[in-house]
């Protein structure tokens, strides 16, 4: 199963014993839309609501960190869905957090990963059917194991401001990032030095489709990211990141990690060093 799959594909695929498909919605930054609501109010057939913003640790500050490895198992196991099967992921919002919920799987082992190209959008568009209400889901075991390597914390973040050994990208809009405009989450303007930009939505089409894998490497080239040396995303908190690093995933570069906390943590940290201005 490819990274990436059409609505064609997921049609065609939905019913097979192996295949969980999951609504990985999530409006972190608009309270009004309630993404369990529109899910009940009309989804891709057999697909479990995922609940991406629950499914995050709770004892931290932060939004949206990533929950223990039992508790992301025990989680995604009530749903349904094992380490073994072929898990296709979508969304509705506008910060593409199916990227999110694919990294996390990703993160805690699961091997067989999809993203629903252009999402709840583009199933419409195609005039596929949509039902409403919950599924019922037949518990089973997802083994999980973080893997460490693609999770980068503050610590290693500043170690590497002064050691400049990984890249730093960050998907937030160009006024965020400069520090023209103020955080949403309330941490200060501006951006981690040494940092470069390419708001996520670069990689994206028109019609919210991904572009194809030489557009998405022009993308990164283009903000200034050298393909051949290794590469962290950083965002507001931790979501749009996970847009970057699905389109290095597609053009091939695999070498890329995310910072959790991003400048949720590391803006609101009186400490740290911040710069404001293009990159």
């Amino acid at each position: 199963m490819d990274a990436l799959v059409t609505t064609d594909w997921l049609a065609d695929a939905i019913g097979a014993d192996d295949l969980k498909v999951l609504d990985a919605t999530a409006f972190a930054l608009d309270p009004s839309r309630d993404p369990r609501a529109e899910y009940r109010a009309g989804h891709i057939p057999g697909a479990q609501f995922l609940d991406l913003s629950g499914l995050a640790d709770p004892d931290s500050a932060l939004p949206g960190m990533l929950p223990t490895a039992e508790r992301f198992a025990e989680r995604v196991g009530a749903l349904g869905v094992s380490d073994r099967d072929r898990i296709v992921l979508y969304d509705n919002s506008p910060h593409r957090t199916a990227a999110r919920a694919w990294w996390m799987f990703r993160t805690f082992g699961a091997q067989q990963v999809a993203i629903l190209d252009g999402g709840l959008h583009a199933w419409h568009a195609a005039g596929l059917p949509l039902v409403p209400g919950d599924e019922p889901a037949e518990p089973a075991q997802f083994v999980a194991h973080k893997d460490e390597a693609a999770v980068r914390d503050l610590a290693a973040i500043l170690a590497n401001i002064g050691s400049g050994a990984e890249q730093l990208l960050d998907a937030r809009g160009a006024a965020r990032f400069t520090g023209d405009e103020a955080d949403p989450h309330g941490a200060a303007p501006g951006h981690i030095p040494g940092s470069r930009n390419l708001p996520y939505n670069q990689l994206l089409a028109d019609d919210g489709r991904f572009k194809d894998p030489a557009a998405i490497r022009d993308a990164f080239v283009g903000a200034g990211i050298d393909l051949d040396r290794p590469l962290v995303t950083t965002c507001g908190s931790g979501v749009t990141a996970a847009v970057l690093l699905f389109g290095a995933h597609l053009a091939g570069k695999n070498d890329v990690a995310l910072y959790d906390g991003s400048w949720s943590e590391y803006g609101a940290d009186a400490s740290t060093p911040k710069a404001l201005g293009p990159a």
